[in-house]
């Protein structure tokens, strides 16, 4: 009977409804006191019968809630026969839940969209070589799919084949479609907006990125800040005082009906929904926006940060090498590109991956007799003449003449933080080529909002040479820099900065990052880094790029601030309500206090509310131009 009651609440609410405004037709229209009487007393019973049964309930479990004050404060009205007190108060209590659940929804809708956004069915390749749709459950890790244009891509996966474009909006936040071919990794939950790819599945089920996008949010939004955990023990101590305080007031007083309306107005329930409506509304914001807090409470820490330490690759950098700089000593240099496109194409050396992805489509030429120098570079042999590809000590062993010109080029590419490869042609040098690992692109702006939004200190670690951070640092303004750095190291300088009393955040996508990421009070990962520093860390930017740091570090501010007003918000209206139930004593402002005090105390709990959903549209207040991709 109970769960059967509480189902059909909203429909016990719309009765209460019906029968209040019958009884006022009744009195007013008809004339009939009598019927009119008879009407509200049967509101007052519909309506009471779920506030009761949730009062019981709490009472089970040893919880005096806002419902037992309330159950008592219209039995109270009912034995004093105010009957259209009693009729409306648990009405306005019944239609306020309604609103707050409703609202309340409406702050879930970004995980609703999440949730609905899960690819429910895949095209499977089968045995007779034919393409099947099948349920998303039903693929296994290295099933071959097919995606189709329009398609939400069902796995994890590596591209076999196809070329397309693929909107990454619902894991990295980006709405600008990232172009897909051969050995590209696609997502679960991203859409192919054109073009057609078969994707070789690595991750399924929950074990997608998309699935843990999901889980980690539910869990974040399920999860209670220190300062919910506070409100929720106050409240527990608030109600039973608000219960002694109405008996204490209403026998000094010798009058009943003060100390009833004393237990409406005093329930503390805006206070009580105020600070989890802005911490879930903050948290659906961040992951629409591909920022995930894992639990409501890292959002109060991360407003207090003021000191954030970088990792330098994949972080502030973009995690590989490309060629930077190059010098020509050869007016053949297209036919030298192409001898060393040709030998680099036979090596997976990221250094060479990146001269090839430089020198682009130029005519391919077979090699011969190739020989890796190891630490120096290769030895091959094209059309009998003889490329050597490699550092300076190489050039040096194989007798080739480094000329003042050369060498001074060479000085310019390290004090610029290169890695050195020459090409040597026929006992000659042709080409220098200096490459590095490169800022990502307006990563400056980002710091800059970094600073405006009150972090002092920007401090970066790296285990590279002292100059290469040196470089990054000077180009990007940092405020320290340190090179040379063992993950032990960065882990102790971490430790340093927090026994001084720092409340520190710290940035990293490496597995060498994850001791890191779990000491710094807060721990944020890169979204395509490693496994291991995504699950150590307290947030994580899904787009892998720091262009959502100051978003993320600007939302905790905003939610840490909404929930203050909400606070206050909530224990103004109760004060003030209290203090008008006194000054009505002696001025007599309204024979309806009760139900005038619960209409503003329902007020209140959807001003919060409806505070706290304006977190929903948070957008960063930056001076930014219009970013370059």
């Amino acid at each position: 009977m109970q769960a059967l009651i509480f189902k059909r609440k909203n429909l016990v609410t719309l009765l209460s409804a019906i029968l209040i405004v019958v009884a006022f037709i009744s009195d007013l229209i008809f004339h009939n006191d009598f019927l009119s009487q008879r009407f509200l007393i049967a509101a007052s019973i519909v309506g009471v019968i779920p506030i009761a049964l949730q009062a019981y309930q709490a009472l089970r479990i040893k919880v005096v809630s806002i419902d037992f004050l309330v159950t008592i404060a219209v039995i109270g009205a009912f034995v004093l026969k105010n009957y259209e007190e009693s009729a409306i108060v648990t009405f306005l209590f019944l239609f306020g839940a309604f609103l707050e659940q409703r609202t309340l929804n409406k702050t879930r809708k970004a995980i609703k969209e999440l949730t609905e956004m899960a690819p429910q069915s895949a095209l499977k390749l089968m045995d007779h070589e034919e393409y099947v749709e099948v349920a998303v459950e039903e693929v296994n890790v290295g099933d071959i799919l097919l995606v189709k244009t329009g398609a939400k891509v069902p796995v994890d996966g590596r591209v076999l084949s196809g070329d397309g474009y693929i909107n990454e909006a619902s894991i990295t936040g980006e709405a600008t479609p990232v172009h897909k071919s051969m050995g590209s990794y696609a997502y679960a939950g991203t859409i192919l907006e054109n073009g057609t790819l078969q994707i070789e599945a690595e991750k399924v089920g929950e074990d997608t990125t998309f699935g843990k996008i999901i889980e980690l949010v539910e869990e974040a939004q399920d999860s209670k800040s220190v300062a919910e955990k506070f409100i929720d023990k106050f409240a527990k101590l608030y109600t039973p005082i608000v219960l002694v305080f109405a008996l204490i007031i209403g026998l000094i007083l010798w009058d009943i009906s003060i100390g009833i309306t004393i237990l409406v107005l005093g329930c503390p329930g805006a206070l009580v929904i105020g600070v989890p409506v802005s911490n879930v509304a903050g948290i659906g914001n961040g992951a629409r926006h591909g920022i995930l807090f894992k639990g409501s409470e890292v959002i109060s820490d991360l407003s207090k940060v003021e000191t954030i330490v970088f990792d330098k690759t994949g972080t502030l950098t973009i995690g590989h090498p490309k060629v930077a700089d190059t010098k020509f000593y050869t007016s053949e240099s297209e036919e030298v590109l192409s001898y060393l496109s040709s030998i680099e194409k036979e090596s997976d050396h990221p250094l060479a991956k990146a001269i090839v992805e430089y020198i682009g489509e130029v005519k391919a030429y077979p090699v011969d007799n190739t020989t890796v120098v190891k630490g120096g570079g290769i030895i091959a042999y094209i059309n009998d003449k003889k490329i050597v590809i490699g550092n300076t000590k190489l050039m040096e062993q194989e007798k080739m003449f480094i000329s003042p010109t050369i060498q001074e080029d060479l000085r310019s590419f390290e004090n610029k933080g290169n890695s050195i490869v020459m090409v040597a042609l026929d006992n000659e040098i042709k080409i220098s080529i200096g490459l590095r690992d490169q800022i990502r692109v307006n990563i400056q702006d980002d710091l800059n909002e970094l600073k405006r939004l009150g972090i002092k200190r920007l401090i970066l670690l790296s285990g590279d040479h002292q100059e290469t951070v040196n470089l990054v640092s000077s180009t990007l303004g940092l405020t320290e820099a340190h090179g040379n750095m063992l993950p032990e190291d960065k882990s102790h300088y971490i430790v340093d900065l927090k026994d001084h009393g720092q409340i520190v955040a710290f940035v990293g996508d490496g597995v060498n990052d994850s001791p890191s990421l779990a000491l710094a009070n807060i721990g944020i990962a890169m979204g395509g880094g490693t496994d291991v520093a995504i699950e150590t860390s307290d947030v994580v930017l899904m787009n892998s790029n720091l262009n959502h740091l100051p978003h993320a570090i600007g939302l905790s501010k905003a939610i840490v601030k909404n929930m203050r007003q909400n606070i206050f918000i909530a224990l103004a209206i109760v004060l003030g309500l209290l203090i008008t139930i006194f000054l009505n004593r002696f001025f007599h402002f309204s024979e309806r206090m009760m139900s005038i005090g619960m209409l503003v105390h329902e007020a209140s709990i959807l001003l919060v509310i409806l505070n706290g959903m304006r977190l929903l549209n948070y957008k960063m207040k930056t001076k930014k131009k219009i970013r370059k991709e």
